[in-house]
């Protein structure tokens, strides 16, 4: 069988890529990066490493690359005789690569009448849907029907940390052992994708949101409140006893909100909530608050994962979410001239305000609670200064 993966970076090898060997794929992995590639088309196999205190070690091997820039017909052949496509490239780069996609589909339709499904593993809700909508903007309205018959984008929920590093060897990555990858079945086409790693279910958004409210919420806490008091890494962060209220209280309202809007056990997903937070206590991943705190914008979205569950924590206990507008505030102060987002942040700031930049980044009413909620916290931040 053949899977074709874009994105070669540490996640998609990682932890996707890690999955489909087990399955018994051969894995082409597509990227830009010529060095990575060349690695993977000499050595065809790379290590992975479980970021613990054994430090287990197995290797993924059936590996190729592809490099999209220098051979982007080889890419077109690639999805035209795969058995599933994956990506991990990042929400901004799913456009940037359906051209390929749709091209490839093009191709298969002419020789192979099998259903292909495309799922894109990526942080976000609804990366599959946005990837088909992409697609589609390069295909004819004739094709979409013969389109839509034979190929599934399916949504998922992705999640394992994996943290950035140097190794010596260039395709080794490490992982922390956990790991979550939940499918959309009901739209799957063909036959379900034999991969044990998977988790498919029948509606996918309360799993989405469960993942996003709770993992992504949570490492906003180490990495906004973490960055704000001075910490450079999470773990960092994770021992101060500040952090370790917050993100107890953040993830306690956005608990609350997931539990009261989709029915999820209390006590289950309590013990969730602890597992989540242990995770980020790994003293074998020390991440950069800088590297999980970058792109603030659009972090601060409406949909996304600090103003939605603040949002939807008021629509159903009619309480202020005061640990979720900390960490909002700090995502607000969050300065990093290395990012991109975050210098663009504080010239809003500078040019705007607090109040009228939140309105604009998180499309909040002028008139809405929670704006007034955080603006309230920007000025507690400053008690929390090392």
């Amino acid at each position: 069988m053949l899977a074709v993966h874009f994105g070669a970076g540490n996640i998609g090898r990682g932890f996707i890529g890690s999955l489909l060997y087990q399955a018994n794929y051969h894995t082409t992995f597509v990227d830009v990066n010529e060095a990575v590639i060349q690695e993977l088309n000499e050595k065809q196999q790379y290590h992975v490493v479980l970021a613990a205190e054994d430090s287990e070690k197995f290797t993924v091997k059936n590996v190729s690359g592809i490099n999209s820039i220098s051979d982007p017909e080889k890419v077109v052949d690639a999805i035209s005789k795969a058995d599933i496509v994956t990506t991990a490239v990042g929400p901004n780069i799913l456009a940037m690569i359906s051209e390929f996609i749709a091209k490839g589909l093009r191709e298969r339709i002419k020789s192979n009448q099998q259903p292909l499904n495309i799922i894109a593993c990526e942080n976000m809700v609804g990366g599959s849907t946005l990837l088909k909508e992409k697609v589609f903007e390069h295909i004819t309205k004739e094709e979409q029907p013969k389109f839509n018959d034979l190929f599934g984008f399916p949504d998922a929920a992705v999640d394992r940390i994996v943290p950035n590093q140097v190794n010596e060897d260039p395709l080794e990555v490490s992982v922390e052992p956990y790991y979550e990858w939940v499918v959309e079945e009901s739209s799957i086409e063909g036959d379900t994708p034999p991969i044990d790693g998977i988790t498919f279910v029948n509606d996918l958004k309360p799993y989405i949101e469960r993942k996003l409210f709770t993992v992504n919420t949570g490492h906003a806490v180490p990495a906004y409140i973490g960055h704000y008091m001075g910490y450079a890494t999470i773990n960092e962060a994770m021992n101060d006893q500040n952090v370790q209220e917050i993100i107890k209280g953040a993830l306690t309202e956005s608990g609350e909100a997931l539990i009261q809007t989709y029915q999820f056990d209390r006590e289950k997903h309590q013990t969730y909530i602890n597992k989540i937070i242990k995770r980020f206590m790994n003293p074998y991943i020390s991440d950069e608050v800088t590297r999980v705190g970058r792109g603030p914008i659009r972090k601060l979205g409406p949909n996304d994962r600090l103003i939605r569950p603040a949002t939807m924590y008021m629509e159903v206990t009619n309480k202020e979410p005061v640990y979720l507008a900390k960490t909002i505030a700090a995502a607000l102060e969050y300065k990093n001239e290395q990012d991109e987002e975050a210098a663009k942040l504080q010239e809003m700031v500078e040019e705007q305000g607090y109040e009228k930049t939140l309105q604009s980044v998180s499309q909040l009413e002028a008139d809405h609670p929670l704006a007034g909620v955080v603006l309230e916290e920007i000025e507690e931040l400053t008690r929390l200064r090392k």
